[in-house]
């Protein structure tokens, strides 16, 4: 894996990429859920794209998708809000809103960037929406 995330001593996103064992990503992810929120960039070695960026706040994430064209997409939301609640999740070091439209519960979001990290699918063509 390569990727990159918010730094648990600083609370703030580091774009130094690093490349590990997605464990390695897995463990990062668990100390970032202890904070309450965090941000995180994930792509394959063997190419810049697709990448996809993950980020939290407590139990509501955002999932962005950069395919190998450079288009970018957006995941649909599971219901772990209403659709027409906002939600603010940090996107980098910046907090942004979103609709509950796109908003999946943390953990979803998650299995989401771990499925991609070991078998390179990213969901459904019709999970994503872009933008």
């Amino acid at each position: 894996m390569i990727w990159a995330a918010t730094t648990p001593e600083t609370g703030l996103f580091s774009g130094l990429e690093r490349h590990s064992a997605l464990a390695d990503l897995a463990d990062r992810f668990a100390r970032l859920r202890t904070l309450g929120r965090g941000y995180l960039e994930v792509r394959l070695p063997e190419a810049d794209l697709p990448c996809l960026t993950l980020g939290f706040r407590n139990d509501h994430a955002v999932l962005h998708r950069y395919d190998e064209s450079g288009g970018l997409s957006l995941h649909a939301g599971d219901g772990a809000t209403a659709p027409s609640t906002e939600v603010e999740v940090p996107i980098m070091n910046e907090p942004t809103e979103f609709t509950g439209d796109f908003i999946l519960s943390t953990v979803r979001a998650w299995q989401i960037v771990h499925t991609f990290g070991r078998t390179g699918a990213s969901g459904e063509p019709g999970d994503w929406y872009g933008l």
